[in-house]
């Protein structure tokens, strides 16, 4: 697998349009940052660590809904294994006029764009989430 981020953003997505209420992804330290982003963001409910019938680690995603609708409209990897897109802290993308946020993969861990800008600190983006 090349895009592991694309992947699991991927699995997101497609969960939501078919209305499941949980999906799995293979776990890793970076997903598992995001994760925390989305989860402290409000776009998901939660995650947990589980194990594949392999013997395999993944984790299981709790999606989030409102009125039968997904919370999450939309999903868009901004930076790929093909294209990096890195910004400085002043030019951090603003997604909506505010309303979504970007996640920014920092030296001081994997943040929302308003934490990014309150910590003064750049980074690659990984994704928009509206």
């Amino acid at each position: 697998m090349n895009d592991p981020i694309g992947d699991m953003l991927t699995r997101i997505r497609n969960a939501h349009l078919r209305g499941k209420s949980t999906v799995k992804t293979p776990a890793s330290k970076l997903r598992g940052w995001v994760l925390d982003v989305l989860q402290s963001e409000g776009y998901i409910r939660g995650f947990e660590t589980a194990t594949s019938d392999a013997g395999h680690p993944e984790l299981e995603i709790s999606l989030k809904y409102f009125d039968g609708e997904p919370v999450i409209k939309e999903l868009k990897r901004v930076s790929k294994p093909g294209r990096r897109v890195y910004v400085g802290s002043s030019d951090i993308p603003t997604v909506r006029q505010g309303l979504g946020i970007s996640i920014v993969s920092t030296p001081k861990g994997v943040m929302s764009d308003a934490q990014a800008r309150a910590a003064n600190v750049g980074g690659e983006v990984l994704c928009t989430i509206f």
